[in-house]
């Protein structure tokens, strides 16, 4: 792969012209150009994990998401990418032709995007556009930390998306309270996480993201690795479906000068841990060189 689509991989940046909520990547997980809706404007999120790629300590401009703007670019985005016209911009030309296909509209962006007040009407309003566009093969694709999965609100949008070809792409950093804590740095129960994982996977299948890392030079341990096991079996154990696991590392710019990127072969050894003790398939991504 070329310097500049390496770049561009690393590249997931929230704005794009004069857009203020939504934005093209491309992403090395979906293999393909990503539209990212970024609900979370204001940077407000409830983690604070210590490899997080957003500037907390800087003021956004915009503090609150206007409905009517955000669909309006949504809707320019998908004629945009739809059309090609994309791959005339500047930062887009070097897309290699096996990565020029829409995968996803995916919500994540500047915070927990299942904070939004009224996630199950957005959830709505975007599928519905997605119709317009004749887009039933394109993903909506939530990047969530899980810990809001027991709000009936979000509970009504989880079940939009799995109607309009949803996805969840559901954090899961740890095995132990104390890593969890470690890592998140949130209010929010390690269980509550757990919990909402588990009755989550209960209704539909789920992805499992997580982000493995140096901290302060030192890998997680293999005792932290088999726990995280043992939360993934609870899962299983409870009914749960989990269709993937990504196992992945540091590939951008971190809050946290301390933390650093995991090597390729301790990426591979995680991961070949995690098939061997809960039989899931898991998907690898690597670091910064």
């Amino acid at each position: 792969m070329s310097d500049a689509s390496l770049n561009l991989y690393r590249d997931h940046s929230r704005s794009w012209h004069e857009n203020k909520f939504v934005y093209p990547v491309l992403s090395r997980r979906s293999k393909g150009i990503s539209i990212g809706v970024n609900l979370n404007p204001d940077k407000i999120c409830n983690f604070d994990c210590i490899y997080c790629q957003v500037d907390r300590r800087s003021e956004s401009e915009t503090r609150f998401v206007g409905l009517d703007q955000l669909m309006a670019e949504l809707d320019h985005m998908f004629e945009f990418v739809k059309s090609g016209e994309i791959y005339e911009d500047e930062k887009f030309k070097s897309v290699p032709a096996e990565l020029r296909r829409l995968n996803d509209v995916a919500f994540s962006g500047d915070g927990e995007p299942t904070t939004y007040r009224n996630f199950d009407e957005l959830m709505g309003m975007v599928a519905d556009l997605k119709a317009k566009h004749e887009l039933d093969n394109v993903k909506m694709v939530l990047i969530t930390n899980a810990s809001m999965f027991h709000r009936p609100v979000v509970q009504r949008g989880l079940e939009i998306l799995d109607r309009n070809n949803g996805e969840i792409w559901a954090k899961l950093d740890a095995g132990t309270p104390e890593y969890y804590e470690l890592i998140d740095r949130s209010r929010i129960k390690f269980q509550q996480v757990l919990d909402n994982i588990a009755s989550a996977a209960k209704a539909r299948p789920i992805v499992i993201q997580t982000l493995f890392m140096n901290v302060h030079g030192e890998p997680p341990s293999g005792e932290e690795i088999k726990a995280y096991c043992g939360r993934l079996n609870d899962v299983l154990a409870a009914g749960g479906k989990i269709k993937l696991v990504q196992i992945y590392t540091i590939a951008r710019q971190t809050t946290e000068s301390y933390v650093t990127p995991l090597s390729d072969a301790e990426v591979d050894a995680i991961a070949a841990t995690v098939t061997a003790q809960t039989g899931l398939p898991a998907e690898v991504f690597y670091g910064r060189s």
